[in-house]
């Protein structure tokens, strides 16, 4: 597991760097399942993100519920949520786990965070057989793009982009949704 995973049993002190400030101490998140009283929190995080299209209060609350086990939450020394990271594994595909969403509270912003329950839950779901991660990303979330692309470079893996839906099929206002699928992973 890579440094910084959820499986490391105690909260870990690092100092951090962010956005040019002086250096502080920060504890690092823990790595959890969600629960169904996270569903608010994941949908407030989303919507305060800026990039992420915001599904509905219910649909948070479902996928809390029906794809816990496909999902990571992180939380800050108080329990509170600093991010969360959903998807599931492909029907058609089980060897590939699609990412559905990915969103780091302000606050934890910065420090790495989405990639670390990147790396958490694809290394929760490899020993299951997933070989593949799949993403859509706009073409403007460069936040996005860099996750997908160091996730592969750490992984020695190949990326290949391709328009998965057009502005056609989303609507005009709509960027497309370009996916990036990574793998195989060994």
């Amino acid at each position: 597991m890579p440094p910084g995973d959820a499986s490391e049993s105690a909260h870990t002190r690092q100092t951090t760097q962010v956005r040019g400030k002086q250096a502080f101490e920060a504890v690092e998140p823990t790595f959890d399942s969600p629960r169904i009283s996270d569903g608010p929190a994941m949908w407030d995080i989303a919507a305060n993100a800026g990039a992420l299209d915001v599904n509905s209060r219910y649909a948070y609350l479902l996928w809390c519920r029906d794809f816990a086990d496909t999902t990571v939450v992180a939380r800050d020394a108080d329990d509170r949520l600093a991010g969360f990271l959903t998807g599931y594994r492909r029907p058609q595909a089980p060897d590939t786990f699609f990412t559905w969403q990915v969103a780091v509270g302000d606050g934890h912003r910065r420090r790495g965070l989405a990639r670390r329950m990147l790396d958490h839950v694809v290394g929760a779901l490899r020993p299951q057989g997933v070989r593949f991660v799949e993403a859509t990303v706009t073409p403007d979330n460069k936040a996005s793009i860099r996750l997908f692309e160091s996730f592969a470079e750490a992984n020695d893996a190949t990326m290949r982009v391709d328009v998965l839906f057009s502005e056609r099929e989303l609507g005009s206002g709509h960027e497309p949704e370009l996916l990036h699928r990574i793998g195989p992973l060994d």
